[in-house]
């Protein structure tokens, strides 16, 4: 009798709560349709666990040379800040949809660039030399092609992160790094002639990949220090009559513990706004195991070690300093074409706005707007490939507010939740990782779930409306995102079966959601991607 009475106990208890409308009535005693499963999407909207910026996506653009290759491929083309085709109507209205998109500049080249800001100095391009660190010389950016950026910015609506050059100056050390002070002498004029032009910058991030053992060169924590305070005083200086100054960026590397937590340790408390670090966690672009890789929930969850580690050392450090991920594209070298600039990506992608959202990542920049094989767009076309889109829905349903949230039920559905961006309730993110599974998705506060818990409610889900309050009125949106022809690699994503594709006018399409009844299950469809947008969600964090 003693394990009967609970039992026995929740099934009057499971009575009461379907009389007052807490359990959807079809959800319980039912099994789970065929060839699916069922489970819950527990949010807790008592009060958020992390906050990020406004404009929390962001996108690279690269400094590239056509010339560039890996494995035999050449994939840049005319994508490099040199060369891009600013004119374009499709980029301007790609940049614009997100008013506003960050975008950060730099990349492997730019600790090679100098700016062309004396007249006296020749202003040389790139040269391909497989001599030289990365393949190239060293090049230059002019400074009319420095104006045509910033017009196009200015038209654009864009928030720009500008990284300058981190190696001049530089004498090599026995151990292989790099040694003294960073010049800093062309970097201020340069600053100097964007500010005398009127030109809004963000901020200015020092370096590239030069953190930890580095990528091509490395830089110690303590040099790095004084080098980033360094700017710090030049940025007060040139800005001392702005009320609004840049921010302050570094260093644009690769988490390492140590190396970090040195250099948070010295530039604190406020000599750096940003930390930045970058994401390349499935390997090499020509890896044959990629999709593998970003299908399995326990690969996915192996950088969460790097969030969870580096808010520790911010929390730690009693410093102002916060953190980016400043460049991401999945796989190195250019990525892989098919893999990630296709539909698959989309997974990875939205993944990792969601982890690191959740560990208090204020943006994410998406290595790269247009140019290798991971580009938001197109390089010659400028057509969005499926990331484009999700980015993109991410900017318009996610609020800055995130939720904790969990999915029970199977490893393979990823959830995450955040307020919804300017509007009332929650927007509810879930991600099928099955090609197999469909999956019949409930949503339910934490605290009715812990209910149905307590008193051993069998496989009930909680629903966070009340029968008694249901009207019309209480409906959800959806967006169900899928491949064409279901082929995981393709580039064409569909948004509730209909085809995302640009208009004769080279306008982004507008997002169309499915209304249903809140009290419903969300139908999650295998290797689909779903936006929630679920207004009357019980958050306080969200009023």
């Amino acid at each position: 009798m003693g394990g009967a009475l609970p039992q026995l106990l929740g099934f009057c208890f499971l009575a009461f709560l379907r009389l007052a409308g807490f359990v959807a009535v079809d959800a319980v005693g039912a099994p789970p349709p065929a060839g699916g499963s069922e489970g819950t999407a527990v949010v807790d909207g008592t009060t958020p666990i992390a906050v990020t910026d406004d404009d929390f996506i962001c996108a690279t653009l690269d400094w590239w040379p056509p010339e560039k290759c890996d494995y035999g491929t050449c994939s840049w083309g005319l994508a490099s800040l040199l060369n891009l085709d600013l004119s374009n109507k499709v980029l301007l209205n790609a940049v614009k949809e997100f008013s506003p998109l960050k975008l950060r500049l730099g990349g492997s080249l730019q600790d090679k660039v100098i700016y062309g800001v004396d007249t006296q100095q020749p202003c040389t391009p790139f040269v391909k030399n497989t001599s030289e660190m990365f393949g190239f010389t060293q090049g230059c950016l002019p400074m009319q092609r420095w104006d045509e950026l910033n017009d196009f910015f200015k038209k654009a609506g864009a928030v720009i992160i500008f990284g300058l050059n981190a190696l001049n100056g530089r004498v090599r050390l026995r151990d292989g790094s790099l040694g003294g002070p960073w010049n800093s002498s062309n970097a201020e004029s340069f600053i100097r002639y964007t500010v005398n032009k009127g030109y809004t910058i963000h901020g200015w991030e020092l370096g590239n990949e030069l953190s930890g053992s580095g990528v091509g060169a490395k830089i110690g924590a303590d040099q790095y220090a004084e080098d980033a305070i360094s700017l710090k005083k030049i940025i007060d200086n040139i800005y001392q009559d702005f009320t609004d100054k840049p921010l302050v960026l570094a260093p644009g590397g690769f988490f390492d513990a140590s190396w970090f937590s040195e250099f948070i340790e010295k530039t604190k408390p406020d000599s750096l706004d940003v930390i930045t670090h970058h994401i390349y966690n499935l390997g090499a672009g020509v890896d044959e195991h990629l999709v593998d890789r970003i299908l399995d929930p326990s690969y996915l969850d192996r950088e969460v070690s790097t969030f969870r580690n580096l808010q520790g050392i911010l929390q730690s450090a009693g410093t102002s300093t916060t953190a980016w991920v400043g460049e991401a594209g999945g796989a190195y070298n250019s990525g892989h074409h098919l893999v990630t600039d296709s539909f698959v990506f989309s997974f990875w992608f939205l993944d990792q706005l969601g982890m690191s959202s959740t560990y208090n990542t204020k943006s994410y920049c998406r290595q790269s707007l247009v140019g290798g094989n991971y580009g938001l767009l197109n390089r010659t076309t400028f057509q969005p490939n499926p990331d484009y889109y999700s980015a993109l829905l991410w900017h318009r349903l996610m609020g800055s507010k995130v939720l904790s949230a969990k999915f029970t039920g199977t490893e393979s559905i990823r959830a995450y939740a955040h307020c919804a961006r300017e509007s009332q309730g929650i927007t509810l993110l879930l991600i099928n990782l099955s090609g197999n599974t469909t999956s019949q998705a409930f949503v339910t506060t934490a605290s009715n779930y812990t209910i149905g818990l307590k008193h051993h409610i069998p496989r009930t889900r909680f629903n966070h409306i009340t029968r008694l309050r249901k009207t019309a009125t209480f409906m959800r949106e959806e967006y169900h995102l899928t491949a064409k022809d279901g082929n995981l690699h393709s580039q064409v994503m569909l948004l509730n079966g209909n085809i995302l594709s640009l208009d004769s006018e080279g306008n982004i399409p507008t997002f169309e959601p499915m209304e249903l009844d809140a009290s419903l299950p969300i139908t999650v469809t295998p290797f689909s991607i779903v936006f929630v947008h679920i207004p009357h969600f019980d958050a306080p964090a969200c009023r």
